[in-house]
C-alpha cells in the first residue's frame, strides 16, 4: 500500500491463537480486510503460539487466555521473553481483574475483553508499526 511520502507501508503481521476455531475463523476476516494489517498465521493453543512466533516473526500475536497445553498467561510471560519487542494483545470473555492483572504482569501490552474487542484491537493494532519504528 504506497504512503502519501511514496513509501509502501509494510503491513503489521498479526498471529491469531485461540482454540475456539469458529471465533478465530471470524476473527480472520476483520483482521485481514484492515489495508495495514494480515494474518501471518493462526494456533489452537499457546504451545503452538511459541512454536509459530520463533517460526514467523509476527508483529503481534493476538492471544486467548484460556487454552489447553499452555494457556495463554504462561505463553504470554514466554513470549515477552523471547520477543521482547513483539505486540502481546491478550483477548478474553473472562472478567476476573486477577487474570488481567497476571497477564498485564506477564508482559502483555492490552488485554480485551471479546464483546469489546472490535473496535479496541483494530485501533490497537494499527498502532504497532508507528510504535516500532519509534524504537
Amino acid at each position: 500500500m504506497d504512503q502519501p511520502d511514496g513509501t509502501v507501508a509494510v503491513p503489521v503481521r498479526v498471529l491469531l491463537v485461540d482454540d475456539d476455531r469458529e471465533f478465530l475463523e471470524s476473527l480472520l476476516p476483520l483482521i485481514e480486510h484492515q489495508p495495514v494489517l494480515t494474518v501471518a498465521g493462526t494456533a489452537g493453543n499457546g504451545l503452538d503460539a511459541i512454536e509459530l512466533a520463533d517460526e514467523l516473526e509476527p508483529d503481534a500475536v493476538v492471544i486467548d487466555l484460556h487454552m489447553p497445553i499452555v494457556d495463554g498467561v504462561t505463553a504470554v510471560a514466554r513470549l515477552r521473553k523471547d520477543h521482547p519487542n513483539l505486540c502481546l494483545i491478550a483477548l478474553t470473555g473472562d472478567p476476573a481483574p486477577e487474570l488481567h492483572d497476571a497477564v498485564t504482569e506477564a508482559g502483555a501490552d492490552a488485554v480485551l475483553m471479546k464483546g469489546d474487542l472490535v473496535d479496541s484491537l483494530v485501533q490497537r493494532l494499527r498502532s504497532v508499526r508507528a510504535a516500532q519504528e519509534a524504537r
